[in-house]
Parts: structure tokens; sequence; C-alpha cells
């Protein structure tokens, strides 16, 4: 299986927000995804996440990091480059941040909770009710490795076929089944990668 890291030369500012919708095996079942465009991963995971477009747009998330940002404890250190690259997101090309993620997902009655990295991926119950999705951050490269930094992806099982719904991807991708799913999620955990359970909070 094709490492989880190994899309360094994905192009980021390929046409998008798109959808993709593509059959599943097992019941035909549709599936949305979203392509990559410039920084905007979250954007895209997180629709990818609850297979809407538009769930969130570009303007919820800078909202939400606007309000974040009100409460920054360093923001008597900002200087006028922070205009742009502002605490939990850059103004022009997106790149939010974790925080920006966890209460997006908070408005929606969801719940985010950090995977631990001494447990393997096999430890998270991949049935539970509760389970909306999984959410990963994994260290890229681009443009021949000069440019370095980090992309948001959303797996989530869709009437019980789990996907790989990755911006950077041309399609939705299926596991073929939790063991695959595990297997992935493991490389992932092994290559600095960050896992974050996402949970309906009742």
């Amino acid at each position: 299986m094709e490492s989880p890291l190994a899309r360094s030369e994905a192009n980021p500012d390929e046409e998008g927000p798109g959808s993709a919708e593509s059959s599943g095996s097992g019941g035909g079942s549709k599936v949305y995804h979203e392509r990559q465009r410039m920084q905007f991963c979250l954007l895209h995971a997180l629709n990818n996440l609850m297979q809407e477009k538009e769930s969130f747009t570009r303007a919820d998330l800078d909202g939400i990091s606007e309000n974040l940002a009100l409460t920054d404890p360093n923001k008597d250190k900002w200087t006028p480059l922070s205009l742009i690259w502002k605490p939990h997101h850059n103004a022009l090309t997106g790149n939010y941040d974790v925080n920006v993620l966890i209460a997006a997902l908070e408005a929606r009655k969801k719940k985010v909770v950090w995977h631990d990295h001494r447990k393997g991926a096999s430890s998270i119950d991949l049935d539970a009710e509760a389970l909306a999705g999984l959410m990963i951050n994994v260290p890229v490269r681009r443009f021949r490795g000069l440019w370095s930094g980090r992309h948001w992806v959303a797996i989530r099982s869709v009437d019980g076929v789990w996907f790989n719904l990755d911006s950077d991807l041309s399609s939705a991708k299926q596991f073929q089944g939790k063991e695959e799913l595990i297997v992935f999620l493991d490389s992932v955990l092994s290559q600095g990668g960050e896992l974050m359970i996402v949970l309906q909070d009742e």
C-alpha cells in the first residue's frame, strides 16, 4: 500500500473545491470528495468528513480564526505581517490550524479526541456508534522538496465502507476492509502524523 506521506509532488493549486461522486462497492454508495486548492486542505477535509458541499465555507473558517485571534495571549507581539500570517490561518491561502478544526466541529456538535501515539490504531473502536470519522494531519513536501508543511485528511465510513478522502487524491480511495485502514493509520502515526477521532457529542 502506498505510503500516506508519499504524495510530495501533489499540486497544491489544482482547481477546486470540486466534488467527485464515486461509487463504493457493496451498495453503490455515493461519496462526496473535494479536491485540493491552495492551502485550504482543512476546509476540504471538513466538507469531506461531513459529506456535504459547503458544509463549511472559507468565510466560516475565517470567522472562527478571527474569533480565536481575539483571545490570543500573544496578540501584543503581533507584527504587520500578522495581518497575513495570522495566529490560526493565512489570510490569503488558508492553512488553518487544529484550533480551527476543533472549534468548527464543536459548532456542529462533534467532539475531537486526540489519539494516543503510544497505542496502535487497532485500539480505535471503528464500530462505535458515536464515531463520525477520523481526521489526520500529515507532514508533506511540495515543489520537489523546497517547501514542507502539513496536510489535513478526512477518513470516514460511508454506508459501512471506509474511504480515504484526501483532497490531494483525484478521487476518494476505498479501503479494502478495516484491516487495511488500520495498517494505513499505523503508517501515518509512524511517519510523524497526528490522528484525531471525531465523535458525535451527545
